[in-house]
């Protein structure tokens, strides 16, 4: 089983293509794998945001680097909660615009770092 970060090679509004994986619409990104990330699973909703329990299988997986996208326009919301979690199990957390956020999980992926992400591609 590989541990390596799939590469996201294309984003468009609605759509994220991962490498080997498939389509997705909104994607879970982690060491050895990706699948959708079901936002119903954890009631998540833009706001308040990214829950703790979002990034707790991204965490189990090996993720010591976490990238959270905001949407394509900056909609969706991170709770305090989650990244407060995230700093206090020594995960580094970047919270950015959903197409910064697939160059920095790519390039961090590209360098060999465990990294995780969860990637929405709309809003």
């Amino acid at each position: 089983m590989t541990t390596e970060s799939p590469k996201v090679v294309s984003i468009a509004w609605g759509i994220v293509e991962v490498e080997g994986v498939g389509r997705f619409r909104d994607v879970m990104l982690y060491p050895g794998g990706a699948r959708e990330w079901d936002w119903g699973a954890t009631g998540t909703h833009h706001f308040p945001g990214v829950q703790p329990s979002d990034v707790v299988d991204l965490v189990e997986a090996g993720a010591t680097v976490i990238v959270l996208s905001r949407g394509m326009d900056l909609r969706l919301h991170v709770m305090p909660e989650t990244e407060q979690a995230l700093h206090a199990q020594g995960v580094t957390v970047h919270i950015v615009q959903t197409e910064e956020a697939v160059r920095l999980y790519n390039d961090l992926a590209a360098e060999g770092t465990p990294v995780g992400a969860l990637i929405h591609s709309t809003c």
